[in-house]
């Protein structure tokens, strides 16, 4: 079984292989990778305004990355201040 959020659009590891390894391996994945955070701010974007990120980049970049870039990429002007 796995134990990602969504094995077949949240994971890069193949369904076999995710089906076969113990739960603390796919846990110690990184999230990019294999999402198995199921709390609201895992996978989604953070943008508040245009983005020319595309969308599957914007959902698996960390928040701190997307909130990194120039707003006149990706921007996250609406986010309350860190």
């Amino acid at each position: 079984m796995s134990h990602a959020v969504d094995p077949q659009n949240q994971s890069a590891v193949p369904t076999k292989v995710q089906e076969a390894v113990p739960e603390s391996v796919e846990r110690a994945l990184p999230d990019s990778v294999h999402n198995t955070d199921n709390t609201e701010s895992a996978w989604v974007s953070h943008a508040t305004g245009d983005s020319i990120v595309p969308e599957v980049i914007q959902k698996a970049a960390p928040e701190a990355l997307e909130r990194a870039l120039p707003d006149s990429i990706h921007d996250t002007s609406g986010l309350p201040s860190q």
